[in-house]
């Protein structure tokens, strides 16, 4: 069974991520689907979900600390308040826009997989990257693996590559196969990919070679939609 992970980014508010959350968790209890289920609500929206075993609530990010005086920032005695055990790190737009840094990611890793989270962890290349082909495109990968313990037992990857996440651009069969072929040689960990993913070519993609589920943004953040990728995917 596929691994599927909705994004929420800035997007819903508390209470349209709770009816998000609890028509998903129906759909998933009437249809007894058993997919690894995962949904990463803003920030503010975070709450204790009665949610079936299979679907986790996750955040999108934390800071590297319990408490503190970190503005606008939340640690784990947030968290903790809605027992949220699950946290995205590395996601592009962190990267590149937010401007985190690999020594910040490696630091807020080692943080979170000391406390034992599920911890998503997100690479991939930017389009003058991939334009130089594919041995280029490795040796940027693993350059984000820098100071990040692989062998982590709750890790889960994320195969994102920047120039087709929001752009309606998907990366081919073929690109999508040797990125993961090639990771997935050197770290066998479970895999995601996640880039311009829709209700209409998940599945297609769930059935590469070494792609064990997708991690959605925009195409997920409507919950019929959800539902339906979900649907798509419940039998590979």
């Amino acid at each position: 069974m596929p691994i599927i992970a909705s994004n929420f980014k800035t997007n819903h508010t508390r209470k349209s991520t709770a009816l998000f959350i609890n028509e998903v968790n129906d759909y998933l209890k009437e249809k007894n689907i058993s997919s690894e289920v995962y949904v990463f609500p803003t920030a503010t929206s975070l709450d204790s979900f009665d949610t079936v075993s299979n679907f986790t609530v996750g955040t999108q990010n934390a800071y590297a600390t319990a408490s503190g005086s970190y503005t606008g920032e939340i640690g784990t005695s947030q968290l903790d308040e809605f027992e949220i055990k699950t946290i995205l790190i590395g996601h592009s737009e962190r990267r590149h826009i937010l401007g985190e840094s690999q020594e910040e990611i490696a630091k807020k890793y080692e943080f979170y997989k000391e406390l034992g989270y599920k911890i998503i962890y997100c690479i991939g290349e930017p389009l003058e990257v991939k334009n130089q082909g594919i041995e280029k495109t490795l040796e940027y990968i693993y350059e984000q693996f820098v100071g990040i313990d692989t062998n982590y037992e709750n890790l889960i990857l994320a195969y994102e590559p920047v120039w087709a996440i929001g752009t309606g651009v998907t990366a081919t069969n073929d690109d999508i196969k040797n990125v993961h072929n090639a990771i997935k040689s050197k770290i066998p960990k479970p895999l995601l990919y996640g880039g311009s993913v829709k209700v209409e070519n998940v599945r297609e993609i769930c059935q590469i070679p070494n792609v064990d589920g997708a991690l959605i943004g925009t195409a997920s953040w409507k919950k019929e939609d959800f539902i339906q990728i979900l649907e798509n995917t419940k039998d590979l």
